[in-house]
C-alpha cells in the first residue's frame, strides 16, 4: 500500500511543495472532466507520493463513479484509510449504489459511513431498512418531510412506503403543504402525484396562478378539493397574505374543513407576519379558533409558531401580547422551547404577565428561574438574560495556553497538514473540509492547539471555528482575534466607527479570510459587492481600480468608509445598519417601519434568517471585541441601543442613493 504522507505533511504551508502543480492541474481536470488528463496527474501523484495524492484519486475515481466496481472502491479504500477522503468517497458511493438499487451492497458500506451527513443517503438506509422488514415510518416521514430539494434517495422512499400503505394521503398532502410553504412546488406536485395524476396536475396550475385556480377550478367537493383549494391559498398567501386572507373571510374559510381553513390562516399568519403586517396575531388567532382542541400546531407550515410569536412581540403598538408569545411557544416541540431565544421570550412573557397576575410571584420567580438557565450561555440571548437579571458579565477565565506537546501534536497531524496545505494552493474549500473532519472527535485541549495552529498561521477562519467549538475550556481572545489592530482600530477611529464593531462585523463576514468571495460575488475582508466598492470609492475620494477589491487595506477602507455611511444613514443604529449592510438599505429602511420597537424585538422580527441572525452575532461579537479592547466587562445593551421606529420627521432626509 501507498504511504499517504509522511513527515512532508507537517511541512510549513507557506513553503511551496513540490508537486503542487499536479494538484492544481488535477483539480482542473476534475471540474472539467477530463478523464484523460485526470488518470495522468493521479499517476504522476501517486508515484511522487504527493501528500495530497489521495484527493486526485478521490477527484479520478469520482469522476469515474459510475463506472466502476465495488472492488475499485474497496481498494480505494484501503489506500486512504481513515482519512477524510475515503469518507467522502464513501458517501458518494453509497448515493451511486442507491441510484443502481445495489441495496445489499449499500447495508454492508453504510454503517461505516461516519459523516453521516447527506440526507439523500440517510433515505436510500430508511428504504434498505424497510425493504429488511423493519418498522421506520416516524424517521422516514421526518426524513421526507424534512427533504427540501428533490432527490432519488427521498422520493424512492416515499414512493414506495406510500405502496407499502405505510404513508398514506394525510402524509402525501402534508408533503404537498409544506412544499408549498418552502416555495418548492415540485416536490409538492411530486407528492400529489402519489394520490393521482390529476391531483398533480391540478397542483401545477395552482402554483402558477392560485387566484385563478380559486376562482374557476376549486371546489368544495370532496377531500382531494378541499386539500387543492388550501393549497392555493396557501401559495396566493406566499405573494399576498391580505388577498389570501380576503379569499379566506368571503369564502373558503367556510366552505373548508375547519383542520384545514386552520392551516391556510396559519400560513397566512406566517407570511403577514414575514412582512411585518400588523393583521399577523388576529390571523393567527383565527388560525386557533379553527383549530380548536383537535388540530395539532405542528401541523402548521414550518416556523409557524416562531413566526407567531414574534407577531406576538411586535403586537399592541411595540407593547407585545404576551399572553400568545406564551402560547406559541408552549406549542412548540420540546426541543425548540430550548432555544436561548424561546427561553428569553417566555421568560419575558412570565414577568409581563405577573403583574396582573394573582400568581405574580410564581411567575416571576419561574421567570427568573429560565433567565439564569442560559446567563451562562455565550450567546445574544445569555447576553440579554444576564442584563435582564442586573447581572454584569464577565469573560471566561482564560485556559492555559497550549503545551510545547499539545503544539506538536497539532503540527504533526496530518489532516490538519493537509487542509493547510490545501488552503495555500488556493482550495479553501476542500482545505476546509479536511480541517472539520479532523477535528473530530477532539478534546478541548486538542481543540485549543489545533485553533492555535490555525492562529499562529493566519488561518483566521478555522482559528476562529475550532476555538468555538470548546466547551469547558473557553479562549475568548482566542474566539476573537484582532488581526490587523493597529490598521483597523486607527482607519475606525479616524471615521468615527467604533473599532469593536467593525471587528464584530468583520468576524461575522469574512472570518478575516482576505481574500474571501461570497457566492454572490462579495470580496475581502468586508465583503464588498463590485459596484458598492465603487460608489463608496467615490464618496470617499479614494483612487480604485476594480483589481483592488480584495487588497486588504483598500478593502477596509472601502467597508468602513461605507458602513460608516450606513450607520449614519440610520441615526447610529449600529442594529439597522448591520442589517442595511448585510441585506441593503432599503429593505432595512421598510424594516424600520410600524411601531417603535426595543432593539431586540426588532432584531428577532427581522424576516430573512440570514440577515436576523447577522445582526445578533455581530452585535454580540462586538461586545466582546469591546470588552477586549477595553478591559471593561461585556455590554451587549451598548450596542443594541435605542428604540427603534420610523425615521423622525426632523431627521436629516434618508439618501437613498445608499447601495
Amino acid at each position: 500500500m501507498l504511504v499517504a504522507c509522511g513527515l512532508l505533511c507537517a511541512w510549513p504551508v507557506t513553503r511551496a511543495q513540490s508537486g503542487d502543480d499536479t494538484i492544481l492541474e488535477a483539480q482542473e481536470a476534475y471540474r472539467k472532466k477530463d478523464k484523460n488528463r485526470l488518470a495522468a496527474t493521479r499517476a504522476v501523484a501517486l508515484a511522487s507520493q504527493h501528500p495530497l495524492a489521495m484527493w486526485v484519486d478521490y477527484w479520478d475515481l469520482g469522476n469515474r463513479l459510475a463506472e466502476v466496481q465495488q472492488s475499485d472502491i474497496d481498494a480505494f479504500y484501503a489506500r486512504w484509510s481513515g482519512t477524510y477522503v475515503e469518507d467522502r468517497l464513501r458517501n458518494d458511493w453509497l448515493l451511486e449504489l442507491g441510484r443502481r438499487r445495489d441495496w445489499a451492497g449499500f447495508a454492508a458500506d453504510f454503517p461505516r459511513f461516519r459523516m453521516n451527513d447527506d440526507r439523500e443517503v440517510t433515505c436510500y438506509a430508511l428504504l434498505t431498512v424497510h425493504l429488511g422488514g423493519k418498522d421506520v415510518t416516524d424517521a422516514a416521514r421526518a426524513a421526507w418531510f424534512a427533504q427540501r430539494d428533490s432527490d432519488d434517495g427521498c422520493t424512492l422512499l416515499s414512493t414506495t412506503l406510500f405502496e407499502a400503505k405505510v404513508f398514506n394521503a394525510a402524509d402525501a398532502w402534508r408533503k404537498a403543504r409544506l412544499s408549498i410553504d418552502a416555495g418548492r412546488p415540485r416536490a409538492a406536485r411530486q407528492a400529489a402525484a402519489l394520490i393521482s395524476v390529476d391531483a398533480a396536475t391540478s397542483v401545477q396550475e395552482l402554483t402558477d396562478n392560485p387566484a385563478r385556480f380559486l376562482s374557476r377550478k376549486a371546489v368544495a367537493g370532496g377531500h382531494t378539493d378541499a386539500e387543492l383549494a388550501t393549497l392555493a391559498l396557501m401559495r396566493m398567501a406566499t405573494n399576498d397574505p391580505d388577498a389570501a386572507a380576503g379569499a379566506l373571510s368571503r369564502r373558503w374559510e367556510r366552505l373548508l374543513p375547519p383542520e384545514l381553513a386552520s392551516v391556510a390562516w396559519a400560513t397566512v399568519a406566517k407570511q403577514a407576519a414575514m412582512n411585518l403586517l400588523p393583521d399577523a396575531p388576529d390571523y393567527y388567532q383565527r388560525a386557533e379558533m379553527l383549530g380548536g382542541q383537535g388540530q395539532r400546531e405542528f401541523d402548521w407550515p414550518d416556523n409557524g409558531l416562531a413566526w407567531k410569536v414574534r407577531a406576538a412581540l411586535r403586537a399592541n403598538n411595540g407593547k407585545g401580547r404576551w399572553q400568545q408569545v406564551m402560547q406559541g411557544i408552549n406549542a412548540m416541540r420540546p426541543d425548540e422551547q430550548r432555544d436561548p431565544a424561546w427561553v428569553y421570550w417566555k421568560a419575558r412573557a412570565l414577568k409581563a404577565l405577573a403583574a396582573d397576575s394573582q400568581d405574580g410571584d410564581a411567575l416571576r420567580a419561574q421567570s427568573r428561574e429560565m433567565m439564569s438557565s442560559i446567563t451562562g450561555q455565550l450567546n445574544f440571548y445569555g447576553a440579554l438574560a444576564a442584563d435582564s437579571l442586573g447581572q454584569a458579565l464577565t469573560l471566561p477565565s482564560r485556559p492555559l495556553p497550549p503545551t510545547t506537546e499539545e503544539r506538536e501534536a497539532a503540527a504533526a497531524h496530518r489532516g490538519l497538514a493537509r487542509a493547510q496545505q490545501l488552503i495555500a494552493l488556493g482550495l479553501r474549500d476542500e482545505g476546509v473540509r479536511e480541517w472539520n473532519y479532523s477535528l473530530r472527535g477532539m478534546s478541548d485541549r486538542e481543540l485549543l492547539a489545533a485553533a492555535q495552529l490555525a492562529c499562529d498561521r493566519e488561518l483566521w477562519d478555522r482559528c476562529i471555528n475550532t476555538s468555538d467549538r470548546t466547551r469547558g475550556e473557553v479562549d475568548i481572545a482566542q474566539r476573537f482575534p484582532m488581526p490587523f489592530r493597529q490598521e483597523l482600530v486607527s482607519r475606525a477611529q479616524e471615521i468615527g466607527l467604533d473599532p469593536a464593531y467593525v471587528y464584530g462585523l468583520i468576524r461575522q463576514e469574512s472570518r478575516f479570510v482576505a481574500d474571501a468571495r461570497s457566492h454572490v460575488g462579495a470580496s475581502g475582508l468586508m465583503q464588498i459587492m463590485p459596484a458598492t466598492a465603487r460608489w463608496t470609492a467615490k464618496k470617499i475620494g479614494l483612487l480604485y481600480t476594480p483589481s483592488l477589491i480584495a487588497d486588504r487595506d483598500t478593502n477596509l477602507k472601502l467597508g468602513t468608509g461605507y458602513l460608516k455611511l450606513v450607520l449614519d444613514n440610520f441615526d447610529g443604529s449600529q442594529a439597522m445598519a448591520a442589517a442595511a449592510y448585510n441585506a441593503g438599505p432599503a429593505r432595512s429602511r421598510k424594516w424600520r417601519e410600524g411601531p417603535w420597537l426595543e432593539p431586540a424585538v426588532w432584531a428577532e422580527n427581522i424576516p430573512f434568517n440570514e440577515t436576523r441572525d447577522y445582526v445578533k452575532k455581530v452585535l454580540h461579537n462586538a461586545s466582546f471585541y469591546a470588552a477586549l479592547l477595553t478591559g471593561e466587562a461585556p455590554s451587549l445593551r451598548a450596542f443594541l441601543g435605542r428604540m427603534i421606529g420610523p425615521r423622525d420627521s426632523n431627521s436629516a432626509v434618508a439618501n437613498l442613493d445608499l447601495p
